[in-house]
Parts: structure tokens; C-alpha cells; sequence
């Protein structure tokens, strides 16, 4: 019996010829799946604008002040920014060993189904299709409207009504931009990032002029009230590495990068030192213009800050922040569409997903079933609620696909490996975050519960749609399958999987 997933695979035209964008002659695959391919478009600069425009989003302009509250002390907290930075760059480092080992998009996904096999992987891409991404990408816009609105309402919240009406647009837009182009994705994905960072230099610059001006007495002690105990040390590490998560974004689309064996551990080792250095440099400029009180009262701390420092260019905060968000939404949607896809490549979703246009060589199926998952999130007025039950369920699939280094490392001892890091690369990344992991049960154990039980709402869904599917709903995948197929013009993928 065929499972969901299953692909109708049914030879088409041989030899179909059309235009690409470029003018030039693109074939499908002669084989008889009569597939295509998405195009490797991305080089490496490209590579380091995707993982810098989705780590440095809304969070570094809004509220990092996570950190501070838990850490009690301006130095602590600096070396909390640090520290979680390096704990990214030693993560991002064992995804360069599994990216390049196994060169597939889906990232975190196909990892775990190659060391642990099908159901884990599963898992992974349930929490990620039911809460994670959506979830992630609904909040995304919701900032980003709130924000592009506020010089609007400068006296009170924007309407709730146009908050939500503009951040279904600008998905939709988004979504289409996917659609149409990859290079367009890039060059927004570019665009927005070097707006984001000028916004950040701004601020840099602003508190260094500060501090050179002799305005030094809020960094005189920094380690005033400083709390030690293990359980604050730990949640102020894990809302720092909250703040870095996006590094392994990359290796969602590793399909699409030119080179991957070079330029994926390349824009890692360029993009990780840089978005560290920002956020440090940035926190620094927070703590010698803001007092610590006043940094965690603000909803917004850049827009404070920008009120202090820029006198009458205040109002251009809000616009640096929503065009930081803009650039996060526009590289979150194009990575997590292809874990989408390469989860119904694998058979773990309905094959429809797994079509490609045939024009515009990109997931169109894929990008609107994550469009539509968005837009209905946009409607829960408390959706900001829902990430927080299931933000540790992320470090835990992170902590899952490192454990599957050492798990292929056993496995497949002579696999190719590009890059191999040594062991106390992945050992130290599992100490710190299995620490993580075990307090944030005793920290948040209500919100650790409802995230567990979600995960293991995905055993049972595995095996009906999966291990032992419905007879009618696999006839009813294959008849969406054709359906979309025909709507939207796609062809199945004609990636060779292992």
C-alpha cells in the first residue's frame, strides 16, 4: 500500500524543453519520474545574508533584556551575549560536519532521519509544521506591522484590526516573492540585512559618541547585583541563545547553494563572528546610554534609546526595526518552506508539497501551505502565548541532531566528510545544552509538559499517515497530489534520495 506521501510518478512528456528567467534552455530529468530540480542559485555571500537576516530580527531592537533580568549585572550579561554567541559558532560548526557529510536541504530534519531513522525525524518535522515555524513566522509579521504602524499612532497601540490586515499583506507578499524568484529572495534577503546593520551601527555609534563624551558612570560597576545561581545563569543563557537561533537556517537549503562543501562552513564562519560581535557591541551601547531599570521597562529598548540619542530622528527606529523584521520574515519563509518540502520528498507529507513549478523552478505548493498555516495563526489574538510553550522543544531537536554527529560518526565511521570537527566540538555543544534543557524543566515546567505532550501527539499521527496509513487517505493525497500538479503547474522532484 502506497503510503501518504507517495508521489505519482508517472512518466510525461520526454525530453520537455522551457525558458528559464536567464533565457537559457532548462531540461527536466529524462528519467522516468520525469522530475525536475530546483536551481543552485545561492553563492556565498548569499549564504551569509540568509543566516545574518534571520538571527538578527526584531529581538536585538525589542528586548534584550531577557539576558539582564536574568543575569542581574551589566557584566554578566555582557558575558552571557558572548559566551551564547561562541555556543552558536561550536553548533553552527557541527552543522558544517552535517551539512556537508549530508548534502540535502531540511537541516535539523534530514540529520536526525539519517542517525536515528524516520519517527524522530518525524517529530522534528511535526512540532515544526504545528507550532514552530508557523508560529515563528506569524510573530515575525505581527512586529513587523506593529512597528511600520507606530509612527502612526504615536500616542497609543495601533488598531488591532490594521496590525493583523498588514501582516497578513505582507506574507502574502513574501510568499509570493518565493514563488516567483530565488534570486529575488536574495536580493531582499541582502537588502534588508545591510538595513538592519546600518540601524545597529547606528546605534553603536551613538553609544560610543556617549561614552567618549565622559558618560561612563552607568559601566562603573559592572557587576553590581550579579546572580550566580545556576538556575538564573541557565535561563539567561537560554534567552541569549534564543536570540542567536536562525544559524542553522542555511542548511535548510543547502540544495540551493553553489558549492556546498565550501560555501556552507564558509558563511557560517563569516556570518556567526559577525552577529556576535553586533549583538555585543549593541548591548554595550544599550548599557552606557540606558540604566539598567529603565532597559528593563522599555517594550522596546532601540526605540528608547533612539527617544535618548537621536532628538528629532527618533521616529526612524521604529521604520530600521520593522525593515529588520521584513528582511527576518523574507529568509525564514524561504528556508522553512523547504523543510516542508523535503518532508513530503521523504513521504512524511502529502506529495503535493514536494512539486515544483516548472517555470520558476521553487516549491510553489510548499510556500503556500506555509502561508496558509501563517495566516491562520495571525487570527489568535494571544499568538505571541503559543512560541513559549514550545521554545525548548528547539534547543531539544538542536540537542537531537548534534547527538546524531556522534551517532553517524559510529554509524558511518568511512562516510565523507568534508569537514570533521573534533569531538570536543559536539561533546562540549551536548554538555551545555543538555544543562539547558534539564533546568528549563525545573524553571518552566508547565510550559516543558505541554511541549513534550505535543511531540508525543506525533507518535500517533506517524503511525495512521505513515506506518500504516488509511486506505482513502492515501487516494485522497494522490488526488490533491494531481490537483495541484495541474493548478499550479509542478512536477515532482528529481533528487536521487539514499
Amino acid at each position: 500500500m502506497a503510503k501518504v506521501g507517495d508521489v505519482d510518478n508517472r512518466p510525461v512528456q520526454q525530453g520537455f524543453r522551457r525558458e528559464s528567467d536567464e533565457g537559457k534552455a532548462v531540461e527536466t530529468d529524462e528519467a522516468s519520474d520525469g522530475g525536475i530540480k530546483m536551481k543552485k542559485e545561492l553563492g556565498l555571500m548569499d549564504g551569509v545574508a540568509i543566516i545574518v537576516g534571520v538571527i538578527v530580527g526584531a529581538g536585538i531592537f525589542v528586548s534584550p533584556k531577557g539576558v539582564l533580568l536574568y543575569s542581574g549585572s551589566i557584566g554578566v550579561a555582557i558575558i552571557v551575549w558572548i559566551l551564547s554567541g561562541v555556543l552558536s559558532m561550536v553548533g553552527a560548526l557541527c552543522y558544517a560536519e552535517l551539512g556537508t557529510m549530508i548534502p540535502k536541504s531540511g537541516g535539523d530534519y534530514a540529520y536526525i532521519g539519517e542517525a536515528f531513522g524516520p519517527l524522530p525525524a518525524f517529530l522534528y518535522l511535526w512540532v515544526a509544521l504545528l507550532i514552530l515555524v508557523p508560529a515563528g513566522n506569524a510573530i515575525t509579521a505581527i512586529t513587523f506591522a506593529q512597528y511600520l504602524l507606530q509612527p502612526l499612532w504615536p500616542t497609543c497601540e495601533p488598531p488591532y484590526e490594521s496590525v493583523r490586515l498588514l501582516a497578513a499583506v505582507i506574507t502574502c507578499l513574501l510568499t509570493a516573492i518565493n514563488c516567483r524568484n530565488v534570486k529575488w529572495v536574495a536580493r531582499v534577503t541582502e537588502t534588508f540585512t545591510g538595513m538592519k546593520v546600518l540601524a545597529l551601527l547606528v546605534i553603536t555609534g551613538a553609544g560610543a559618541w556617549h561614552l567618549m563624551s565622559g558618560n561612563t558612570e552607568l559601566l562603573e560597576a559592572p557587576f553590581a547585583n550579579s546572580k550566580i545561581q545556576p538556575g538564573f545563569i541557565a535561563v539567561a543563557f537560554y534567552n541569549g541563545l534564543f536570540s542567536y537561533s536562525g544559524w542553522n537556517y542555511l542548511n535548510f537549503v543547502t540544495e540551493e547553494l553553489k558549492d556546498p562543501y565550501r560555501n556552507l562552513p564558509r558563511a557560517i564562519c563569516i556570518s556567526m563572528p559577525v552577529v556576535t560581535i553586533i549583538y555585543v557591541v549593541t548591548n554595550i551601547a544599550y548599557f552606557a546610554v540606558l540604566p539598567p531599570d529603565e532597559m528593563l521597562s522599555s517594550q522596546a529598548v532601540a526605540v528608547t534609546f533612539a527617544e535618548k540619542m537621536l532628538s528629532f530622528m527618533a521616529w526612524t527606529m521604529p521604520l530600521f526595526v520593522a525593515c529588520s523584521t521584513f528582511g527576518s520574515l523574507n529568509g525564514a519563509i524561504f528556508a522553512s518552506s523547504r523543510l516542508f518540502f523535503v518532508g513530503a520528498r521523504n513521504g512524511h507529507l502529502p506529495a503535493a508539497l514536494s512539486l515544483i513549478n516548472i517555470n520558476c523552478l521553487t516549491p510553489i505548493p510548499s510556500l503556500l501551505f506555509l502561508c496558509a498555516l501563517t495566516l491562520s495563526l495571525l487570527f489568535i489574538r494571544d499568538v505571541f502565548a503559543i512560541i513559549n510553550y514550545v521554545s525548548y522543544v528547539e534547543i531539544l531537536f538542536i540537542f537531537i541532531s548534534v547527538a546524531g554527529l556522534l551517532r553517524l560518526r559510529q554509524k558511518a565511521p568511512d562516510a565523507h566528510r568534508p569537514i570533521k570537527v573534533s569531538l570536543v566540538v559536539p561533546v562540549v555543544f551536548l554538555l551545555t545544552a543538555g544543562f539547558l534543557v534539564i533546568f528549563s524543566v525545573f524553571e518552566s515546567p508547565m510550559e516543558v509538559g505541554i511541549g513534550t505532550l505535543v511531540i508525543l501527539l506525533g507518535i500517533p499521527v506517524y503511525y495512521v499517515t505513515i506506518g500504516k496509513p488509511w486506505r482513502w487517505l492515501t487516494h485522497k493525497s494522490q488526488v490533491f497530489n494531481r490537483f495541484c500538479s495541474k493548478l499550479f503547474l509542478c512536477m515532482p522532484n528529481s533528487e536521487k534520495l539514499d
